[in-house]
């Protein structure tokens, strides 16, 4: 059963004409959960007009993990079939549904052979019952810590790292493998189809002779024969001064048989955080830059380059205003903008780019225990949002940024955001316990982490200027359960957003739609 509510938000106060931003959401029935102690990994489309969602789940009197619980919604919300996929085995990488399969992406050391495996699991939605194919397996003496992306710093120095790229679309994927032994150096590029068949592989040794790369991001061509792979190349052997980088972004274009790099190094200009968009026979990255050889960011990048040769044809860097500088820091001086992680890039009809990315970093600090040990405890923080708006040829219109503190040891998908773009604007959803978010001159708007267990959900809007309002769409005491507002699933052809809410031993879906 579904208790449909219209809700019609009208802008006021801070644009000079009214605005309204018409919504309707559902709240699905409240159903019972057995597995308290889980973590979502996916929410898609099951191919059948329903939904399917995927947990990881932990038990035991010390919790460990135990397997994979698959819950499938119809189109009304109504929970129509659980299966638990007991299996714990292996890494969890990526999950996603493609032509009604549910796949699911694990790795894994195989320690009778001495190698690392890729694994897909593979069931159709209507009917579970999982086939198992190993696509790809390294051999290398185990290691700790050999699968993962961290934003920040790598480790090269263990012997062996790997990690798994795929595009928005799930068209491919591409597998890194960087295996070291002594002098002797081995990376290796794997790329798989949507259908996890390999499509080439390339010997990238001789091109990481002098240098060590990290990864971030992958942009694929239509036909696979061509990846642009953006990441951090280090450099293995030169001296660095304290305040120098260690590396530098570089684009690597890889195909069967060959590779281009070009990286980007404008003296006094050196990008971060970059993202490949490729598109109508034009490669354009995206990001940050900064002014000098240290983390902090000074504005936005802007690279385009012919994609057959890697040349670059157009560079902008646009320095952040004053506007944003008080969007994030009020009157304070000699602050720095860091640690921004990107979330999502839309590109509109007439070419410009909507971006937002995210304040992200960890901490860490000593706990002490009931029984008065001393724990290691990380605590994830996701803070201030940015969003910013280029136009075709990389100027930048108009950058702000959004004021939020959140801080969390557990499950990051009530945390953070979820950025939805429709007609030229931005719409931002969060979950938090704030009740009353502070409206600084108009402009500069700060949400603070309330007290509250409950946590309400607000709509943030950008337009096209980049005017900034805001609205509280779900109340606290309508949504008892919190929200996922970091894990949707977004469908951009019907216009609507689908979160997960859960609490204890309930939950229930929620969908959000525009008009």
């Amino acid at each position: 059963m579904k208790n449909r509510l219209l809700l019609v938000l009208a802008f006021a106060a801070l644009v000079c004409h009214a605005q309204k931003m018409p919504l309707t959401y559902d709240f699905g029935e409240k159903f019972n959960d057995r597995h308290r102690y889980s973590n979502l990994l996916t929410i898609s489309e099951d191919g059948d007009g329903g939904y399917i969602l995927v947990r990881a789940y932990l038990q035991g009197l010390i919790l460990k993990p135990k397997g994979y619980f698959l819950e499938r919604y119809d189109k009304d919300l109504n929970l129509i079939d659980e299966y638990n996929y007991k299996f714990s085995n292996m890494q969890f990488v990526e999950g996603f549904v493609k032509n009604g399969v549910l796949n699911l992406i694990f790795f894994n050391y195989d320690y009778d052979k001495e190698q690392y495996e890729y694994w897909v699991h593979k069931s159709a939605t209507t009917n579970f019952n999982f086939s198992q194919e190993r696509i790809l397996a390294i051999s290398a003496k185990v290691v700790q810590g050999a699968y993962g992306k961290n934003y920040y710093n790598r480790n090269f120095s263990n012997g062996f790292s790997t990690t798994l790229l795929s595009n928005e679309e799930k068209t491919g994927f591409l597998v890194s493998t960087h295996h070291t032994k002594g002098k002797q150096s081995k990376h290796i590029l794997h790329l798989f189809d949507g259908n996890f068949k390999k499509r080439w592989e390339y010997d990238f040794s001789a091109e990481a002779e002098e240098k060590n790369y990290a990864f971030e991001q992958l942009a694929l061509s239509r036909d696979l024969s061509s990846a642009y792979v953006i990441g951090k190349a280090y450099f293995k052997k030169r001296r660095f001064k304290a305040e120098e980088r260690k590396f530098q972004y570089e684009v690597v274009k890889i195909s069967s048989n060959s590779s281009k790099t070009q990286s980007f190094k404008q003296e006094g200009k050196y990008p971060e955080a970059l993202y490949p968009i490729l598109k109508d026979g034009t490669l354009r990255c995206v990001g940050f830059y900064a002014d000098r050889k240290d983390n902090r960011y000074n504005g936005l990048a802007y690279i385009q380059l012919d994609p057959q040769n890697l040349t670059i044809t157009r560079e902008r860097y646009n320095a952040f205003s004053e506007e944003f500088m008080f969007d994030k820091f009020g009157r304070e001086e000699d602050q720095v903008v860091k640690n921004l992680i990107f979330k999502s890039v839309d590109v509109t009809p007439d070419n410009e780019i909507l971006f937002n990315a995210e304040e992200y970093f960890v901490t860490h600090s000593m706990h002490r225990t009931g029984a008065g040990q001393r724990m290691m405890v990380d605590r994830f923080h996701y803070n201030d949002i940015v969003c910013a708006k280029l136009d075709a040829e990389g100027n930048m219109v108009w950058a702000r940024n959004i004021n939020k503190s959140e801080v969390t040891q557990g499950d990051g998908a009530y945390a953070s955001y979820t950025a939805y773009s429709n007609n030229g604007k931005t719409y931002f959803f969060i979950s938090t316990a704030a009740e009353n978010p502070q409206l600084i001159n108009n402009e500069r708007l700060v949400f603070r982490q309330g007290l509250s267990r409950n946590r309400n959900v607000f709509v943030i809007a950008l337009d096209e200027k980049g005017k900034i309002d805001f609205e509280k769409i779900i109340d606290n005491q309508e949504a008892r359960l919190p929200l996922m507002v970091s894990k949707p699933l977004i469908d951009k052809n019907d216009q609507q957003l689908l979160f997960y809410a859960r609490r204890g031993s309930k939950k229930q879906l929620v969908e959000v739609k525009f008009l």
